[in-house]
C-alpha cells in the first residue's frame, strides 16, 4: 500500500513539473531574484573535478547544473537526468544542448554502473524524493572512490524575526507568480508545502552521513530559505 502510494504521488509530481516546464527556469529567475544562477555556478565551482570528468546533474529539470558544469569544464562529459521528459525535451532545446547527454531516470532507481561518476549535483531536488535515503544510497553508488556530491534547496524557515515574512513570501507571492508567469497557481502552492515539511540542514546533513557522504558544511542563502551543500563519498 506504501508503494502505491508513493508512486501515485511520484505520478503527480511528475505531471505537476510537466505542466511547468515552458516556464520553469523563468520562475526560477524571478522566485530567487535571479540568484540562482549564481548558486549553480558556486556550487560547480566547489568541485574540485579532474579532467575529463564524468558528472551527473540529477533531477536536472532543463539543465541548469548540466550546462554550468560544461561551461566550467569543457571537457567534461555530463548527463542530465530527469523523471519529467517535457523537462528533457526543453532542456535539449536549449543552446548547446546536444552537448548534453540526456536520460529519463527515476532518482530511487539509477540506470547507471556503480562508481561511474566523479559528480553527482542536483538542485532543488532533494524535497521532492519519495524515498530520500534509496535516492541518496543510490547516488553514493554511482560515485566513484571519494566522489564529489553537491546539491542545493530549499529550507524550512527557521525561527526568528524574519520567519513570518519568509512564509508570506512561501505562500501568498509564489503562488501569485506561479499563477500569473505560468497560469499554474496549485504547483506553486506545492513549492512552500514541500519547503516547510523537508529536512532542516542539520538533519540532512545527518542523513547523508548514513548514507556514506562526508559532508563538508553548508552554506545558507536568501535569509536562510536557500541551503546549498557539498561533500564527497566516504
Amino acid at each position: 500500500m506504501t508503494q502505491g502510494r508513493n508512486e501515485s504521488r511520484r505520478d503527480d509530481v511528475r505531471r505537476m513539473f510537466g505542466r511547468i516546464a515552458p516556464r520553469y527556469d523563468l520562475l526560477n529567475r524571478l522566485m530567487t531574484f535571479g540568484q540562482d544562477q549564481r548558486w549553480r555556478k558556486a556550487m560547480i565551482t566547489k568541485l574540485c573535478l579532474p579532467p575529463k570528468s564524468f558528472v551527473l546533474d540529477l533531477g536536472a529539470g532543463t539543465g541548469d547544473l548540466a550546462f554550468e558544469a560544461l561551461q566550467q569544464h569543457p571537457d567534461a562529459f555530463v548527463i542530465a537526468a530527469d523523471l519529467t521528459p517535457e523537462m528533457i525535451l526543453h532542456g535539449k532545446q536549449r543552446d548547446d544542448g546536444r552537448r548534453v547527454q540526456w536520460i529519463i531516470a527515476d532518482a530511487d532507481h539509477l540506470p547507471f554502473d556503480s562508481g561511474a561518476f566523479d559528480a553527482v549535483v542536483s538542485g532543488f531536488l532533494l524535497r521532492n524524493l519519495q524515498n530520500l535515503d534509496r535516492s541518496l544510497t543510490e547516488q553514493v553508488r554511482v560515485l566513484r572512490d571519494h566522489g564529489q556530491w553537491s546539491a542545493m534547496d530549499t529550507t524550512p524557515p527557521a525561527n526568528g524575526v524574519l520567519k513570518p515574512f519568509i512564509r508570506l513570501y512561501l505562500h501568498f507571492v509564489i503562488p501569485l507568480l506561479g499563477t500569473l508567469i505560468a497560469g499554474d497557481g496549485d504547483a506553486y502552492r506545492y513549492l512552500p508545502q514541500s519547503t516547510e515539511h523537508f529536512l532542516r540542514p542539520k538533519a540532512l546533513l545527518e542523513r547523508l552521513r548514513c548514507a556514506g557522504i562526508i559532508e563538508e558544511g553548508f552554506r545558507q542563502r536568501m535569509f536562510g530559505s536557500i541551503a546549498l551543500y557539498h561533500g564527497h563519498k566516504s
